[in-house]
C-alpha cells in the first residue's frame, strides 16, 4: 500500500480495497522501521492517527466520498497542531504544545486527512539542507550522504521514502520546489495568499507560503485543493474563488506559450541539468506547447535582495522568543537582560542567530534606506520583469536548482554557497507568484528537477502541465533503492 498515490488511495478506499486504519496502521510500522535512516519526523502522532482513521473510515460508511476522506499525510513542524507538539525545528521550541490549529491543519482534518506526525526542518525554515534542526539533518532517501534540500526536507524525504503518499509544505525562497527537485517530487509554491499563514510560524511574512509536496502533479491538485482558501484570520489571504484543480488537469497543452529566460543558462547551472531542462521542453513541444527564449533582466539581483528582505522580516518575527512567554527558557537569569541574551543564545542555532544578527542590522538605524528600502525597489523590479514577460508567454521553464543535491556537510563552512542554490526559486517568493517543480531525470544517480513559473493564481495551469508532462515521462515514478 505504500506504493499507492493520493489518487490512488481515494479510488481504493471508495471502492473498498482497503480501509484508512489499515492503510494508516501499515504507515506507520513503515515509518518506524525505515524513519531511522532518514531522520524525516519529529513526532509521530499514532493515537491522533488511528484516531481520524477510524472517523474517516465511518464518515465513508455513511455516505462521504471526499478525494482526502482517510488519505494519511504529514506536517511540516511549523505548523500549529493543538495539543502536539510544534518544534519549528529548533530548541527554542522544543516544548512548545500549540493551544490551537493552523488554519491548513484545520481545514485537512475537516476533509478527512489523517495525520501521522510532524516532520523534520530546516530551524525556523532557515536554511537549504534541512541540516540546521535542532532534532538532527535529514538524509536523502536517494543517497543517505546527501542532503534532501530544505526547509521541508523532512516532508520531501518522507514522502520521496514511500513513508507516506503526501505532506505539507513551506516555502520562502523555495522550500517546497528545491526538496521537491532533490528527491524526485512534485512541489507548488502557491500564489502568495492563495493558503492560509494562520497558524503557519512565520519566518519572511512577506515571502512565507504554505504548499503541497507529492509524487504528482495529481496529487499536489489534491492536497492543495484541501489547503487553499481566504481566511479572515490571515490577514495576508487573498479573497479568491479556488477552482478545481483536479478538473483542469487533462487540458491539451496546444498552443501553450513557455519561456525560457536565458538568464537561467549562466556558468553556475550545471550542464547536464541544462541538458535535461532542454529535454523536459522537448517533451512539451511534443505535446502541442510553443517555446521562445525570454530575458529577466534583474534577476542577477534577486539574491542579494531576498537575503536581505528575509533576514530583517525573520529578525522582527523572532524577537517574540525572548524566553518570557513561551518556549526555551535559560536556567537561573540573574536579571531580565540575561534572561533574554541566554535563553536566544541557547534556544536558537547558529544559522538562525546569523539571518537575525544580518536582519538587525539591515534595520538599524543608518542602514535601513541602504539595505533594506533598496532591497524592496529590487524586489518591485523583478517583479516588473515578470510582468513584462507574462505579456508573452503563459509560462516560464526553467531549471529548480544550479546543481544536484550535495554531500552532508559540504557547504557547512560556507553558508553563501548554499544560499546560491536558491537562485532559481527566491524569484517566485520576491514577486508572489505560484512555482512548481517537477521530476525531469537524474545526475550521477541523484534526482534534477525543472521549475515552472506562472501568473498569479494560475496554479492549476502549472498542475495542467506537469500532469501532461507526467503522463508522457517516468521520472515520477523512480523509487529510489532500498525504499
Amino acid at each position: 500500500m505504500h506504493q499507492l498515490t493520493l489518487a490512488e488511495i481515494a479510488r481504493g478506499l471508495a471502492d473498498k480495497k482497503f480501509s484508512s486504519e489499515e492503510l494508516t496502521k501499515a504507515l506507520l510500522a513503515r515509518i518506524t522501521q525505515l524513519d531511522p535512516q532518514l531522520n524525516s519526523f519529529i513526532s509521530l502522532t499514532e493515537d491522533l492517527a488511528l484516531q481520524q482513521a477510524k472517523a474517516a473510515d465511518a464518515r465513508r460508511a455513511n455516505g462521504e466520498n471526499g478525494a482526502l476522506l482517510g488519505a494519511p499525510i504529514a506536517h511540516k513542524d511549523l505548523f500549529c497542531t493543538q495539543g502536539i507538539r510544534t518544534s519549528c525545528g529548533s530548541k527554542m521550541l522544543d516544548n512548545f504544545k500549540a493551544p490551537y490549529d493552523a488554519t491548513v491543519v484545520a481545514k485537512l482534518a475537516a476533509a478527512g486527512a489523517v495525520t501521522l506526525g510532524k516532520t523534520n526542518m530546516d530551524e525556523f525554515a532557515m536554511g537549504s539542507a534541512n541540516e540546521s534542526s535542532y532534532y538532527g539533518a535529514v538524509k536523502n532517501p536517494w543517497n543517505l550522504e546527501h542532503v534532501p534540500g530544505g526547509s521541508s526536507g523532512g516532508s520531501a524525504a518522507a514522502v520521496a521514502a514511500r513513508l507516506l503518499p503526501a505532506a505539507t509544505a513551506t516555502d520562502t525562497g523555495g522550500s517546497i520546489r528545491q526538496p521537491a527537485a532533490f528527491t524526485n517530487l512534485t512541489g507548488l509554491k502557491p500564489t502568495y495568499g492563495r493558503v492560509s499563514r494562520w497558524g503557519m510560524i512565520a519566518y519572511a511574512s512577506s515571502l512565507d507560503q504554505g504548499g503541497p509536496l507529492a509524487r504528482t502533479a495529481e496529487d499536489c491538485a489534491i492536497l492543495l485543493q484541501g489547503m487553499a482558501g481566504f481566511d479572515a484570520n490571515d490577514s495576508t489571504s487573498i479573497d479568491e474563488p479556488v477552482p478545481d484543480y483536479s478538473a483542469s488537469l487533462n487540458g491539451s497543452l496546444q498552443g501553450l506559450r513557455i519561456g525560457v529566460p536565458k538568464e537561467y543558462f549562466s556558468a553556475g547551472l550545471d550542464p547536464r541539468i541544462a541538458d535535461l531542462v532542454m529535454a523536459s521542453v522537448e517533451e512539451l513541444k511534443k505535446l502541442g506547447a510553443v517555446v521562445k527564449e525570454i530575458s529577466l533582466p534583474n534577476m542577477q539581483h534577486a539574491i542579494p535582495a531576498y537575503y536581505v528582505i528575509a533576514p530583517a522580516e525573520a529578525s522582527s518575527n523572532l524577537s517574540r522568543f525572548d524566553g518570557v512567554r513561551f518556549g526555551y527558557r535559560c536556567e537561573n537569569p540573574k536579571n531580565l537582560i540575561d534572561l533574554y541574551k541566554r535563553s536566544r543564545g541557547e534556544g536558537f542555532g547558529p544559522e538562525v542567530q546569523r539571518r537575525i544578527m544580518v536582519g538587525a542590522y539591515a534595520l538599524s538605524a543608518g542602514y535601513y534606506d541602504a539595505y533594506y528600502l533598496k532591497a524592496q525597489k529590487i524586489r518591485r523590479l523583478v517583479k516588473n520583469d515578470f510582468m513584462a514577460a507574462f505579456t508573452e508567454v503563459d509560462i516560464i521553464l526553467g531549471p529548480t536548482t544550479p546543481n544536484p543535491a550535495w554531500k552532508l556537510g559540504a557547504k557547512n563552512s560556507d553558508p553563501v554557497s548554499a544560499y546560491l542554490e536558491d537562485v532559481y526559486t527566491i524569484t517566485a517568493n520576491l514577486a508572489g507568484l505560484p512555482g512548481l517543480s517537477m521530476p525531469a531525470g537524474f545526475v550521477d544517480g541523484l534526482p534534477v528537477g525543472v521549475q515552472l513559473l506562472a501568473p498569479y493564481f494560475q496554479e492549476g495551469r502549472l498542475l495542467n502541465v506537469a500532469h501532461q508532462y507526467q503522463q508522457n515521462t517516468d521520472w515520477h515514478t523512480r523509487t529510489p533503492t532500498g525504499f
